[in-house]
């Protein structure tokens, strides 16, 4: 895959009082580059409970494509890949959310605990054509990692 059609990736996830924040940074490293960097931003709950959010914004094409290729791992990849007209916004931004837990644990799925946002480079800026260069990158991803 020579190009990759997205903007950028951004993933965030909050990590709540009663967890190690160091296993959540864990988690969240599972869908990134060996070098990226962390933004920590602590903040305060509803009931004075410290939150700390961890994101990242990636905009190498190196480190999407990453990020690309950790996905075709998903379980349920197929489904994700039916699923893209539902997860495209009419900003052509794809959503997504990661299992947490899973992540901690090196495995890829969906659920909750990780934000995905992924910014779709379509030309004109209209849903539909995000949708189908997002279709042709994931697709390529998976045709990448399977050989």
């Amino acid at each position: 895959m020579s190009s990759v059609p997205f903007h950028y990736v951004d993933l965030r996830t909050f990590c709540y009082a009663t967890e190690d924040e160091k296993r959540v940074e864990d988690a969240l490293r599972t869908y990134l580059p060996e070098e990226s960097e962390l933004d920590r931003q602590v903040t305060t709950g509803h009931h004075g409970d410290r939150i700390a959010v961890l994101s990242t914004r990636l905009e190498n094409a190196d480190d999407v494509r990453h990020v690309l290729d950790q996905l075709t791992d998903l379980p349920d990849y197929d489904a994700f890949l039916d699923e893209l007209d539902d997860r495209v916004s009419e900003d052509c931004s794809l959503y997504l959310t990661l299992d947490k837990q899973a992540a901690f644990g090196g495995a890829v799925r969906q659920g909750d605990g990780i934000t995905l946002r992924a910014k779709v480079e379509a030309y004109p800026a209209k849903r539909e054509s995000a949708v189908e260069n997002a279709r042709e990158a994931f697709e390529s991803a998976r045709d990448c990692s399977n050989n």
